[in-house]
């Protein structure tokens, strides 16, 4: 648009001079798809704010008139999974006309829930059958006795996991029945997804979409409806363009070893570059890493099926070779149930359909052996697009991100532990730690994404104390917070818990961990180092030591931060923290677990956890 069209149009709508500079330095780095989700975007802050300068009717027309009924779309999300459909599908409602507005758990207030009509609720699960931090207190409160009748309530319920885990998709199930039990109508029946969740997902969404559209979109299109202010958009051009479906080609520039050479353990400090990308990050956010499996292991897979390599496949409408979709396109180091049942039917061989009947079984089988392992022991000959059809697809990697950019400015830094192992007679490896650490040259391209995680983020206040406990590769995320506190220039009080097996082969960056210290960005450390003495010492035997100190700082509104193991330390950190809380703060064990709730809930205790 000229100048002259744009003085043209007035001056209540009129741009500045310096508008249109800005305008027009942003335009041409944006994508189509963008520039319609920009223009979305201004489309809605518009309406929202026409809306808010409308008189106010009073009498019975003014209530003929406002919106009996919306739909409210509630998201429990660890990892940006959850939120990212939500999101999608908010998009997807405002498309068709739908009032809907969209709600993190964990901001939802729990008294509204008797006042809602329509809910969609969208949660993942982690751990063993654990709700996401997001959505703890409405997860609890669902099960509580104060939870009240919901007769009027119509919702439903898609439900996020990873069917390797024996409480698939938990979290899910437990809104649903709860839901249910409390009066509430199914608008249709839960789905559960895996982790190749795009297809269920979309389905799932279109038919919720189908079903509620008769009821609310008349009422939404009959007037102009003053839903919740928009808000910013929080990510830049660079973190809305590159995502998950559409990763940044990086390049490695650094893999190396950072434990010692008698260390039982084979950990990587690797460095990336963003440069010319434009990505931003923060510390807390994950790296996600698309990887390509072991061509060595393919091939062996190929040979036991007696499939040729070059056999053409279909993968997504996509034709490719069958070597190069199981390179590139199948998850093969991992195994899950949905391969094992296909793969049984063609082997019909008693002892695995014996193991497919009994499910705890199958899944202490499958925990043990990659898909591999299964062919190895039950070998069938197939054709290249059975087996592809078999097996479910790659899903990136997430790595907590070990870098502020206020240091490292266009790179990334990560903290990778290589998992390698021998069983069953064979030598094994994780699929993008060892991509990472031992079939990635220096200055290979690898595709990567940022994946947000605004659950574990550093306080507001730099002045605020922070205690992070993270043993092993959990030290990760507090480098980022270090370097991030050090540029801050902060007063904040800071301390470590760190954790590994031997002090002289596993202190991971100890050089920095002294600079910090020296320099007064590290006040306290204390150290676990496991197998240095005969009785083991882990990083919940450090804070019970030091647990009135630990408490003092609790009280002086520190933050506390847990990354790591989610199934063994991160359970034994709690429960060292309830031991703290009731000790120093002569409380009952209710009220310490009450205690740390009201932390979880003020975001002062928060977990990266895996």
């Amino acid at each position: 648009m000229s100048s002259n069209t744009q003085k043209n149009l007035g001056s209540t709508t009129a741009l500045s001079d310096t508008q249109w500079a800005q305008l027009n330095q942003l335009t041409p780095s944006l994508t189509p798809a963008q520039m319609g989700w920009l223009s979305g975007y201004l489309a809605g802050l518009a309406q929202t704010q026409v809306t808010a300068t409308l008189p106010q009717a009073n009498g019975p027309a003014a209530e003929a008139s406002s919106p009996e009924k919306f739909i409210t779309l509630l998201y429990g999300s660890q990892t940006g999974n959850a939120k990212a459909l939500a999101q999608g599908y908010k998009a997807k409602l405002d498309a068709a006309g739908i009032a809907a507005k969209l709600v993190n758990m964990a901001d939802y207030k729990v008294k509204q829930l008797k006042n809602e009509s329509h809910i969609v609720v969208i949660v993942s699960t982690h751990g063993e059958g654990d709700a996401p931090d997001d959505a703890v207190e409405l997860h609890d409160f669902l099960a509580s006795k104060k939870a009240p009748k919901l007769p009027n309530l119509k919702f439903s319920v898609l439900g996020l996991g990873d069917s390797s885990y024996e409480f698939f998709c938990q979290t899910a199930k437990d809104f649903d029945k709860k839901l249910a039990e409390l009066g509430a109508t199914r608008i249709v029946n839960r789905v559960d997804c895996d982790v190749d969740y795009d297809e269920a997902s979309a389905t799932w969404a279109q038919q919720v979409l189908d079903k509620v559209q008769d009821e609310l979109k008349a009422k939404s299109n009959s007037h102009v409806v003053a839903m919740p202010h928009i808000g910013k958009p929080t990510l830049s051009v660079a973190a809305a363009q590159y995502s998950k479906k559409n990763p940044f080609t990086a390049s490695l520039l650094a893999s190396q070893k950072i434990t010692g050479r008698d260390s039982v353990k084979d950990i990587r400090h690797v460095e990336i570059s963003l440069e010319e990308s434009g990505i931003q990050y923060r510390p807390g956010d994950a790296l996600g890493v698309w990887f390509k499996n072991d061509p060595s292991m393919v091939d062996e897979l190929l040979a036991l099926l007696e499939i040729d390599g070059a056999s053409e496949v279909s993968v997504a409408g996509d034709t490719l070779s069958a070597r190069e979709a199981l390179i590139e396109k199948r998850e093969l180091t991992q195994s899950y149930p949905s391969f094992a049942s296909a793969y049984a039917q063609l082997a019909n061989n008693p002892e695995l359909n014996a193991l497919i009947e009994d499910k705890a079984g199958l899944r202490a089988f499958l925990g043990e052996r990659q898909i591999i392992d299964v062919v190895r022991q039950y070998p069938v000959k197939t054709d290249a697009q059975s087996l592809i059809d078999m097996l479910r697809g790659m899903t990136p990697r997430l790595y907590s991100i070990a870098s502020s950019q206020n240091e490292v400015e266009d790179e990334v830094h990560l903290t990778v532990a290589l998992v390698e192992y021998d069983a069953h007679g064979h030598a094994h490896q994780g699929g993008a730690s060892s991509y990472l650490t031992k079939r990635l040259e220096e200055g290979a391209e690898i595709q990567v994404f940022v994946e947000k995680n605004d659950n574990f983020r550093l306080p507001e206040s730099p002045e605020t104390p922070v205690i992070m406990v993270g043993p092993g590769t959990g030290i990760a995320p507090f480098r980022a917070f270090m370097q991030e506190r050090e540029a801050q220039e902060t007063d904040g009080k800071n301390w470590l818990f760190f954790g590994n097996p031997n002090f002289t082969q596993d202190f991971l960056y100890q050089t920095e961990w002294q600079r910090f210290v020296k320099d007064g960005v590290l006040d306290k450390v204390s150290l676990a180092f496991s197998r240095d003495q005969e009785d083991k010492i882990y990083v919940q035997h450090r804070l019970l030591e030091q647990g009135a100190e630990v408490f003092e700082w609790l009280e002086q509104g520190a933050h506390f931060y847990v990354c790591g193991d989610a199934n063994h330390m991160a359970k034994d950190v709690h429960a060292a923290l309830v031991e703290i809380v009731q000790k120093h703060g002569a409380k009952s064990a209710e009220a310490a677990e009450e205690y740390l709730t009201a932390l979880r809930r003020a975001k002062r205790y928060q977990k990266d956890v895996y």
